[in-house]
C-alpha cells in the first residue's frame, strides 16, 4: 500500500529557510557591468546559456525555446549528468545560469565549496520517492535489507526524514534536513543504508530491495511517484516548498533582462501546461 509523504518536514523547513540553488555565465553581465557581453538583453549577444539536467529540465527548457524566441532571446541548453559541473560552470561564468537543483541543495554547496550562486527563479519540484527493487512492497522489509539513498548532503536527509516517516528507522531527536547515517537512533530491521551518487541510484535499483531516487532521475528510469514509489512526498507539502527547483545564476547576474524572461517564460500558463501534461504528477510546476 502506497504512503505519501506528508509534511515530516514541517519543523525542520523553519531552519531551512538559509538553504537555497543555481548558477550562471557565458553571457553575463561583469562586476564593473558591463553590459555589452550581459544576457540581460544586449545587441551583441542575445543568446543564454543553461545547464540543465536531461530530465526534466532540458526537456522544460526545449518548450520555452520558442516562447523565449518570441522576447528576442536564442536558448542554448547544455546538458550534465551530474549535480556538481552545472554549478561549477556558472560559477566561472562558462555558462549563464542553471536549472536542476533545489533551493537547500544550492546553498549547500555554495558553504561547502565556496561559490556565490543564488536564486534567479522557483519553477518547478519533484516529489522524493522510495521505489521497489528486490521489494515489491514496504510490508515485505526484511533484516539486512539495503536500500539505496542519495549521498550528497540535502537530499541524504530527504531520504533519511522519508525512511523515519514510513517507520524503516527513527532518527536521533533533532535530526532534520542535515541528517546523516550517523543519525540514524534506531535501525529495527537493520537495514542497510547505502549512500551513491544520485545519478547512479537509478542502475542499481533492481540490485537493491529499495532505492529512494530524486524526481528526475526516477524519470529517467521510466518512473513515476505517484504511480511507482511505495511511499512519495505530497505535492503541497512544505517539502514541495522548500525542495523546489530553480534557476540559478552568479550572484549579480539574477537581474540581468535575458535572465529575467527565462525565469518569466518557464512560469508562464504555456510551459505550466507543458508539465502538467507531460510529467503526470512526477513534475509540479510551482505556485508561489
Amino acid at each position: 500500500m502506497k504512503k505519501r509523504f506528508v509534511s515530516v518536514l514541517t519543523a525542520a523547513v523553519l531552519s531551512a529557510v538559509l538553504l537555497a540553488g543555481c548558477g550562471g555565465s557565458s553571457a553575463s553581465t561583469s562586476a564593473s557591468g558591463d553590459q555589452a557581453a550581459s544576457a540581460g538583453g544586449s545587441e551583441e549577444s542575445k543568446t543564454i546559456t543553461v545547464a540543465a539536467s536531461p530530465t526534466p529540465h532540458s526537456e522544460i527548457l526545449e518548450a520555452a525555446k520558442p516562447l523565449l524566441a518570441e522576447k528576442g532571446y536564442e536558448l542554448d541548453i547544455k546538458v550534465f549528468e551530474d549535480y556538481v559541473q552545472p554549478n561549477e560552470v556558472v560559477n566561472s561564468g562558462e555558462i549563464d545560469c542553471n536549472y536542476f537543483q533545489h533551493v537547500p541543495y544550492l546553498e549547500s554547496f555554495n558553504e561547502e565549496k565556496g561559490t556565490d550562486l543564488v536564486v534567479a527563479g522557483k519553477i518547478h519540484y519533484e516529489p522524493l520517492g522510495i521505489y521497489p527493487g528486490t521489494k515489491k512492497t514496504l510490508e515485505e522489509i526484511g533484516d539486512g535489507d539495503v536500500i539505496a539513498i542519495p549521498n550528497d548532503t540535502t537530499n541524504e536527509a530527504r531520504a533519511l526524514l522519508l525512511l523515519q516517516f514510513n517507520g524503516i528507522i527513527k532518527l536521533k531527536d533533532g535530526a532534520g534536513i542535515t541528517a546523516t547515517k550517523q543519525d540514524i537512533a534506531e535501525n529495527p530491521h537493520n537495514v542497510e543504508i547505502k549512500e551513491l551518487e544520485a545519478a547512479q541510484i537509478p542502475h542499481v535499483k533492481d540490485e537493491v530491495a529499495y532505492s529512494v531516487m530524486n524526481g528526475n532521475y526516477a524519470l529517467q528510469a521510466g518512473l513515476i511517484a505517484a504511480k511507482d514509489a511505495l511511499s512519495y512526498e505530497l505535492p503541497d507539502s512544505e517539502a514541495a516548498a522548500t525542495y523546489v527547483n530553480v534557476i540559478a545564476v552568479k550572484a549579480g547576474n539574477e537581474e540581468n533582462e535575458g535572465i529575467k524572461a527565462l525565469v518569466e517564460v518557464l512560469k508562464s500558463d504555456e510551459i505550466k501546461t507543458f508539465i502538467a501534461d507531460n510529467y503526470d504528477g512526477a513534475v509540479v510546476a510551482f505556485e508561489e
